[in-house]
């Protein structure tokens, strides 16, 4: 069954989702999250933004990824949106984020690394 990132995001946060109160707030910071993954190089590579009816299968197909990057998503949104505010929670959940970006980062580049200094080719064209 296809779960609207919004919804599901709502749903971990104890938002109802009928309540659309907090919508624009929280698709801001979904995409926030997603422009992280992005420059980390998780997602697709032009980048990601959701609406309200945006499902994650159209975020990623492989789904132990996904659900890595839902945890990110779900966490940032936390911060972002409704932090802890005790100190030590809102430390715990910071460092559960940096440990989730980190991980996607780190197994993305198991998978897909790309050399980020390539050689210099000298390219002669054999005119005189």
């Amino acid at each position: 069954m296809a779960q609207s990132i919004l919804n599901s995001t709502k749903k971990i946060l104890g938002i109802d989702p009928d309540d659309t109160s907090f919508d624009l707030d929280i698709i801001t910071h979904i995409n926030s999250e997603f422009s992280t993954l992005t420059d980390l190089g998780v997602g697709p590579e032009a980048g990601f933004i959701i609406d309200e009816f945006t499902e994650w299968e159209s975020y990623l197909e492989d789904q132990i990824v996904l659900s890595r990057v839902k945890i990110a998503v779900y966490l940032r949104v936390r911060l972002l949106f409704d932090p802890p505010t005790v100190g030590f929670l809102l430390e715990a959940v910071k460092a559960q984020l940096q440990e989730a970006e980190w991980r996607l980062s780190t197994n993305r580049e198991a998978t897909a690394w790309v050399d980020p200094d390539p050689p210099t080719v000298l390219v002669v064209d054999g005119e005189e």
